[in-house]
């Protein structure tokens, strides 16, 4: 015993031994051209269900379908016995199909039994399982005569419905005699096998058309029962009993289920009431997944079953008497199941390999092995093949191993039967994949480079880069078995050729792969999230940056859908972006930009919201009704993704101002319910607006009206006064009170008046109005006043006295001994004697002094007499005042009256003084007129001397870029408005500081700086300039130019007058537009004129110690042009205009023309 032991310990080793030195099973690619030229056994592909019910009047198909290289032919066993197709003239056989197609002429029932199919070439033989085949069967119902049925009331009762026999069996239902389904409940219900079952009869349950129905699926065709009569015999009162079952019988019972098939268990019992059935299972909770209980608690139902399903299970059906139980125990059993089903095994000459078939079942399966349909047994004996139980072990296999083996396990419930062939083969290596194919892959990411082979025995493959190593794998690189190269992170060395050969015994093939490595696309400038309100525009960029030699394309999504783009749309992008104009509530979302080349992509997305106005509120309730206030309750509508803020009330009257909604007041957004305080004897209704950033929504839908009972008034009018329109009387006024504060009909307002310091008794009037007028008063005298309002309701409170007084007249008296002090250039002291306060015949207003510029010391200097004036408020017993913003060195003149409210007095006496001296203006122009070697400096006096001239001062000093020279300083006599001064060097640039000067001091500055020359443009002219035939062509040019000016001025004259004329022609301004105090400029106009026309050089105008502001640009920079202009239209003037006009201020003012050197210079 001990050696058998030993020698079978040593069998096992040798097999596991064996069997871990046995080759990897090849699997044999898709590839059609493999395919056609490989030789395979036989291998089923489609055949018939193993139980084939089939309908008798349809044509019978049995079928049988397989693969394999050559073709395989096929053959039919019926019954075990071969089965000859072609001796039956009504089975056919289809065309390279084993398929069989019997015609259903004649009997069906003669072709039932058991079919089995073997397709075979001379590889082997592959068999389809045995096929049962039966033909469907509908008998009718037995012909019976059913006696009456007679029940007493409350006795259980069954209906036995007994169907006939079918193939399948036939579902029954219950029916009456109008096709109507028998009513089913927990009383009454239909059991597993078709019986209707009466827990208990009712007096209702009489009916003589109770009929059973069988449909038969496959005929559909319906067999009726003949009908059973109920009859019941009533009861006056029906006893209570204690249930008992119907089905199952007894107290317990057992039931087997296969596995994976559906388990069913029923409980149905009778008793008074009726009872009620509850499941439950013995050492734990149904399994509430897979359970499902039914027709009314009495089926137990469970699907898919398997072994933990085993068990006890319990139904107890129990009414208010007692209860009874009924206890099935479940037994599992199955069919047999694969574990491990046996596949195709293909190996090349020489190789070992093994089939395995495993496979369970209860009871556990017998596990049978058949070659080509054959037992295993009585196949010719096999050296390479070893049977061990469940597996078959194939060592060195040759050509002639190659067959199709079947694996058979079964058990008393079922079987399983499987085809797997043994294929040997030798083929020499194949490339399967395209030849030289690019890849393109991004830099940085993971790369497989693929090259699938097929060769039998199994081909090494290596690869190759650029024709050079010995191959590549580990590192940088990764070899899988199937033949593909991973690169773990491309990079740009990595680009080049890849050259993948396979080699077996047979032979060897190659092929190519070129790698090119390009940039990752990537979004730079991603899209962001944003908000927005409606109606505006939106932006979302998407710069994108790729390789160069890869096209991008760039697409929008929003919320995951495409978007579409047209010219008319709102929706407008280009390369960069993506723009929605006027954007909407229905524009939100996210949007997603995907730049996208033919080998990556990248994705972006932002969030749009679009905020809007707030939907209005809704739903709007009026509740809490009182006799001054509500309480209205609304939803709130939509925020539109703008939070709201506040909740605006407003409310409208049908009784004053119907038709108008009015504000009342305002709450805060958390609010929706809100007590409203109203006023009396109003019909209100109310409507909410919503109020959010964006602004404010539509109103609401108006409430329902809310109609306020009538009261006093309880407010006072407002505004209550009292003053004169005439010197004898008082116009008494207030405002209307609101309509909201009418309190009720007929408002009327009760006036009290009476004059102040007096027993007088009170004047009273009645009245409607909101003004009274109190006739034949004394001059300004005063008044207490008072009002209440009062309606049908009574008398509102009265309002606090104010003081009103009746109407003033003119003052009679004017102020006296009007004088001055401390007169100076600008400014002087004024004084005088005040009026008696009675004299004023009203309200004092103040003391207004009228005075005007009468004349200028200077001889010949026009001035504007334009009378002006200037208030003092002053009580005081020697009143006084400064009268300021005078101009220097003028006589002026000047008288006063005191005034009221209405009207001015008499005036008093007139003074005379004089101002004194002060510093000029700056001067009227100041120009530069430059030559190569010299600057011309010109100027004229100021427009406003404020004394007389006694010269000019002159600062200068070179400039350089930001570094400034000594300054240096000329002084002229008054008669001097020239300057001539040599260049050291004729780039050498100088800015100048002109001040006029009278005893008093300097006056504003007039500041120039000279125009500067490039060195080129200086060379250029020093080259042309100098030539004389240049010179003479300059001249004549000159003159033309001037010829026609001339002509288009007098042309332009004759049209029309020009701005400067017209400035010319004008009356006297009574206004100064510098002066604010009034005072007349004595050359305004010429200042006016000089303004617009004679503004060659903007200097600032300050002292010469002070800060300047410099002219940044002037034409008279240029050249000797200066003193001309142009107008409104653009047109040039001249020097001619400039001309007359200083003729006919000055009388004593030249102009020259512009020469052509200077033409050049100002072109420079």
């Amino acid at each position: 015993m001990w050696t058998q032991r030993r020698w079978a310990a040593l069998a096992v080793l040798s097999i596991i031994s064996l069997l871990s030195e046995e080759a990897a099973a090849i699997e044999v690619p898709l590839d059609p051209k493999i395919q056609q030229e490989l030789k395979q056994p036989p291998t089923i592909v489609k055949q018939s269900l193993k139980d084939y019910i089939v309908d008798p009047r349809d044509n019978i198909i049995i079928e049988c379908e397989a693969k394999g290289n050559p073709v395989p032919t096929f053959q039919w066993r019926r019954n075990g016995k071969f089965f000859n197709v072609g001796k039956d003239p009504r089975v056919t056989m289809r065309s390279r199909s084993g398929t069989l197609e019997i015609r259903s002429s004649g009997k069906p029932e003669d072709y039932e039994g058991e079919y089995q199919c073997f397709a075979s070439n001379n590889l082997g033989t592959a068999i389809s399982n045995k096929i049962l085949l039966r033909v469907s069967k509908s008998p009718l119902w037995p012909k019976e005569v059913l006696e009456p049925v007679t029940v007493r009331e409350g006795s259980p009762l069954v209906l036995a419905c007994n169907p006939p026999p079918g193939l399948p069996p036939p579902e029954t239902f219950w029916m009456d005699s109008f096709i109507m389904p028998i009513a089913q409940d927990r009383r009454v219900s239909m059991g597993l096998n078709g019986d209707l079952f009466f827990s208990n009869v009712l007096a209702k349950d009489a009916k003589t058309d109770y009929s059973c129905n069988a449909r038969f699926e496959f005929t559909h065709t319906i067999q009726q029962k003949n009908p059973y009569t109920l009859k019941v015999q009533t009861m006056r009162n029906i006893p209570e009993t204690q249930p008992t079952f119907l089905s199952p019988t007894g107290l317990s019972s057992t039931k087997m289920v296969l596995r994976g098939e559906e388990l069913l268990l029923e409980c149905i019992a009778a008793g008074v009431p009726t009872p009620t059935i509850t499941w439950s299972k013995r050492g734990g909770d149904l399994p509430t997944k897979k359970v499902r209980i039914g027709n009314f608690e009495k089926t137990l139902r469970i699907l898919n079953v398997s072994e933990e399903d085993i068990g006890s299970y319990t139904c107890m059906a129990s009414n208010r008497i007692g209860s009874i139980r009924h206890t099935v125990e479940v037994q599992v059993k199955a069919a047999p199941f694969w574990l491990e089903k046996p596949i195709n095994l293909v190996l090349a000459p020489d190789e070992s390999g093994r089939l395995v078939c495993r496979a369970n079942g209860s009871p556990k399966p017998t596990i049978q092995w058949l070659v080509n349909g054959e037992p295993i047994e009585s196949s010719l004996p096999n050296p390479n093949r070893r049977v061990l139980d469940d597996t078959i072990i194939f060592e060195t296999v040759q050509f002639e191993s190659s067959a199709v083996y079947q694996c058979n396990a079964s058990n008393e419930h079922g079987y399983l039967l499987a085809n797997a062939f043994v294929s040997v083969l030798d083929m020499a290596p194949r490339m399967l994949g395209p030849k030289n194919q690019l890849i393109k892959v991004i830099e940085n990411n993971r790369t497989f480079l693929e090259c699938p082979f097929f060769g039998s025995p199994l081909p090494l493959l290596r690869w190759f880069k650029n024709g050079l190593g010995s191959g590549l794998d580990g590192g940088h690189y990764r070899l899988y078995h199937n033949g593909t190269l991973e690169i773990k992170q491309a990079r740009t060395e990595d680009q080049g050729t890849y050259t993948c050969v396979a080699s077996n015994i047979l032979g060897k093939m190659e092929n190519q792969v070129r790698l090119e490595v390009k940039e990752p696309t990537r979004i730079v400038r991603a899209p962001e999230h944003k908000t927005e309100p409606r109606g505006t525009t939106v932006r979302f960029d998407c710069r994108v940056k790729h390789d160069p030699s890869l096209p991008a394309t760039v697409t929008w999504l929003k919320d995951e859908k495409p978007l579409s783009f047209s010219w008319i749309g709102r929706l407008k992008k280009d390369d960069e972006s993506l723009t929605i104009y006027n954007v909407n509530p229905d524009d939100g979302g996210t949007y997603t930009c995907t730049a996208k080349t033919e080998i990556d992509e990248d994705t972006a997305s932002a969030r749009l919201t679009v905020t809007g106005r707030p939907d209005p509120p809704q739903d709007l309730e009026l509740s809490d009704p009182s006799a001054r206030s509500v309480r209205l309750t609304w939803v709130p509508g939509n925020e539109n993704n703008s939070p709201v803020t506040h909740f605006l009330v407003q409310f409208e009257e049908d009784r004053w101002e119907p038709g108008k909604w009015q504000n009342l007041s305002i709450y805060d957004w958390n609010l929706n319910s809100v007590n409203l305080q109203l006023s009396p004897f109003v019909n209100y209704q109310f409507r909410v607006i919503a109020i959010n950033a964006v602004g404010q929504s539509q109103p609401s839908h108006p409430s329902a009206r809310y109609q306020t009972s009538g009261a006093p008034p309880d407010v006072v009018p407002s505004g209550l006064k009292g003053w004169g329109s005439k010197k004898n009387n008082m116009e008494i006024t207030w405002q209307a009170m609101q309509n909201t504060e009418r309190n009720g009909p007929n408002l009327r307002y009760v006036l009290s008046w009476r004059r102040k310091d007096t027993e007088e008794e009170w004047n009273n009037i009645t009245t409607a109005k909101t003004k009274h007028v109190v006739h034949n008063t004394d001059t300004y005298v005063p008044y207490e006043i008072k009002i209440q309002a009062v309606n049908d309701f009574g008398h509102g409170p009265e309002s606090n006295m104010v003081i009103g007084y009746s109407g003033e007249d003119k003052p009679s008296a004017a102020p006296t001994d009007l004088r001055v002090s401390k007169i100076n250039s600008t400014k002087v002291n004024i004084h005088w004697e005040p009026v008696e306060q009675s004299s004023v015949n009203g309200e004092f207003k103040e003391y207004k002094l009228y005075y005007w510029r009468e004349a200028s010391l200077i001889k010949g200097l026009k001035v504007n007499k334009t009378k002006l004036q200037k208030g003092f408020f002053t009580t005081a017993e020697h009143p006084s005042g400064i009268l300021t913003e005078l101009y220097p060195y003028s006589k002026y003149k000047m008288y006063m009256v005191v005034a009221n409210r209405e009207h001015e007095g008499p005036q008093s006496n007139t003074v005379e003084f004089y101002t004194k001296e002060g510093e000029p203006g700056a001067p009227k122009y100041f120009r530069i007129l430059r030559h190569t070697d010299v600057v011309h400096l010109k100027w004229d006096k100021p427009l406003e001397p404020n004394g007389v001239l006694i010269g000019y001062t002159l600062q200068y000093h070179t400039v350089n870029g930001t570094q400034a020279g000594e300054r240096k300083v000329q002084s002229f006599p008054p008669n001097v408005t020239e300057y001539v001064m040599n260049l050291p060097h004729r780039f050498t640039r100088f800015k100048f500081f002109l001040a006029a000067r009278t005893q008093v001091g300097a006056g504003e500055v007039y500041a120039v700086e000279s125009p500067h020359f490039t060195n080129e443009a200086y060379k250029e002219q020093e080259d042309i300039a100098t030539q004389g035939w240049f010179i003479g062509l300059m001249c004549a040019v000159a003159l033309l130019v001037l010829i026609l000016l001339i002509v288009c001025f007098i042309k332009r004259s004759r049209g029309g007058k020009y701005p400067v004329r017209e400035k010319k022609d004008l009356p006297l301004d009574p206004v100064d537009h510098k002066d604010q105090d009034g005072s007349f400029d004595y050359q305004s106009l010429e200042r006016e004129s000089s303004d617009e026309d004679n503004k060659p050089l903007q200097g600032s105008q300050t002292s010469l110690d002070g800060n300047v502001k410099e002219s940044d640009d002037s034409l008279v920079d240029y050249g000797e042009g200066g003193d001309g202009q142009f107008n409104e239209d653009g047109s040039f003037i001249g020097q001619y205009t400039v001309k007359k006009d200083k003729e006919e201020t000055e009388g004593n003012e030249s102009s020259e023309a512009t020469s052509p050197v200077n033409a050049i210079y100002s072109l420079a």
